[in-house]
């Protein structure tokens, strides 16, 4: 009987798979779903870091998120009630903090999760969104656990429908900004100044005129869901 020789076998180590597209680009795909989600209905900006002041090493670690927004009300409510909000000294103005990661497991979800509370620690509501994550159920509890207990919300985004996104987990609404650290943001980053100062003139306006991050059309988007392979059906 013939024996079997291994010597020549060559097993090939299982291949893993890499995502290689940048983080930048799911912005558009974010700025579609926030804009039109009717939780949110944001405009939004990307904030680059690397625009910010040169200061001392570690002292702006997980102080700017990837990307704010802010929900203005003028299109859900009437003059009269606007008007009235400002008497009041009230407003239904909402500001969101968006920490944005190509992908979410167990070995990168406490460092991750933890940037997303330290750099929406200003805002109305923060959230980590994400493109790809594990699913099983014991990962799915962790996450509810740190949303119940740190208040961030998750949102994984739809890479071949954006506004098929979803709010995995909702984030806790704080009534009270912190002023001081969106003062710090105004003085250490352009953008987030840029947008601060754009929400403030919309709103003595009552309309929408401030540069925030286009909204692609239809066609726009599909074509830089293809060009940039944001789509999972690649890997």
């Amino acid at each position: 009987m013939k024996r079997l020789s291994y010597t020549n076998i060559v097993i090939k180590p299982e291949k893993k798979e890499t995502i290689s597209f940048h983080e930048r680009d799911l912005h558009p795909l974010v700025t579609r779903f926030i804009n039109t989600n009717q939780h949110f209905k944001a405009w939004k900006k990307t904030i680059f870091h690397e625009s910010s002041s040169n200061t001392k090493k570690g002292l702006n670690e997980w102080l700017h998120p990837d990307i704010i927004g802010v929900y203005l009300p003028f299109s859900d409510y009437e003059e009269v009630t606007l008007k009235l909000q400002k008497s009041l000294s009230l407003s239904a103005v909402k500001l969101f903090s968006f920490e944005l990661k190509k992908e979410l497991n167990f070995s990168n979800l406490r460092h991750y999760y933890f940037q997303a509370v330290s750099n929406s620690s200003w805002s109305h509501e923060g959230y980590l969104v994400i493109s790809k994550m594990a699913e099983d159920p014991d990962f799915i509890d962790e996450l509810r656990r740190l949303n119940n207990a740190f208040g961030i919300g998750i949102i994984k985004i739809n890479t071949d429908s954006p506004e098929e996104s979803e709010i995995l987990f909702q984030s806790f609404v704080k009534s009270e900004l912190d002023w001081s650290t969106i003062n710090r943001l105004v003085e250490e980053n352009p953008n987030f100044k840029q947008f601060m100062e754009d929400v403030e003139e919309d709103l003595q306006l009552r309309k929408i005129k401030g540069k925030y991050d286009k909204i692609l059309s239809d066609e726009e988007l599909d074509a830089h869901i293809k060009t940039k392979k944001l789509s999972f059906s690649h890997y």
